[in-house]
């Protein structure tokens, strides 16, 4: 898909981090990109940067939390350029009271309303042009966590990540003969502002040895790049200094 500046790539979460990595990322290999998230501030300094370096992008403020709002939001989309070829699930949030001893329900309503019922919202609202289309690719961004449990990210950001991961599968086993397929993209630690939002906030040394953003806009860029028969269905991918192994390691 790359290389066409006729498709047309929506992606969640774009002010920060891992969204506005793969946006900028997508825009370099040809993409209109239009950038979503709560900041429209954030998503407008991201716009103008791309736009900057020869790139087509646009902001488009949302709450995906919103169902509604991720409607208008879709149609407009629509109306604007025709269709959309790519949507990146990328929005997504923790909690500092996240263990079973402080987590309230408040916190936990956050996580799945965003986390997990704004992938869904946002799938839900490019289905019908995709499946019009007969083609197009979804990729969302879930965690390390959505495979392997533990405690650092707390029950609630772990059980949506894990739902996102089903939620992809399931989506692959329904549509697949549309010709749409998507790709649940599972990140281990990644050095984004998510980060201070833990109870221990990581060092700038230990920031230095985890992912980095550009790495995960350069994975997302190769899944949207591949031909439309090629389904990438899942991507576990961590830092080769995986802290969680070095923690397993030194209690031996």
């Amino acid at each position: 898909m790359s290389k066409n500046k006729t498709r047309v790539a929506w992606v969640t979460g774009g002010g920060s981090g891992i969204g506005q990595a793969g946006a900028e990322a997508l825009a370099a290999e040809g993409w209109t990109v239009i950038v979503s998230g709560r900041r429209k501030d954030a998503l407008d300094a991201v716009a103008a940067g791309i736009n900057a370096k020869g790139g087509n992008a646009e902001a488009l403020p949302l709450d995906v939390s919103d169902a509604a709002a991720v409607d208008v939001a879709a149609r407009h989309i629509l109306a604007r350029h025709g269709r959309i070829d790519l949507l990146v699930n990328s929005a997504g949030i923790n909690v500092p009271k996240r263990s079973w001893a402080d987590m309230d329900i408040s916190g936990w309503d956050k996580l799945v309303e965003i986390n997990l019922n704004g992938v869904l919202y946002c799938m839900r609202a490019v289905l019908p042009a995709m499946r019009a289309q007969q083609d197009g690719c979804i990729i969302n961004v879930a965690s390390w966590a959505g495979r392997h449990v533990s405690k650092m990210p707390g029950p609630a950001y772990t059980t949506t990540k894990h739902a996102v991961l089903a939620l992809t599968h399931s989506f692959n086993m329904d549509e697949c003969v549309n010709g749409l397929r998507a790709c649940c993209l599972s990140p281990a630690e990644v050095a984004t502002p998510i980060l201070k939002l833990r109870p221990v906030v990581p060092s700038a040394e230990e920031q230095a040895r985890m992912l980095q953003p550009d790495d995960l806009g350069r994975t997302i860029a190769f899944v949207a790049s591949m031909p439309p028969h090629v389904c990438v269905n899942e991507i576990l991918i961590s830092p080769t200094w995986n802290r969680s192994f070095v923690a397993m390691a030194q209690h031996q």
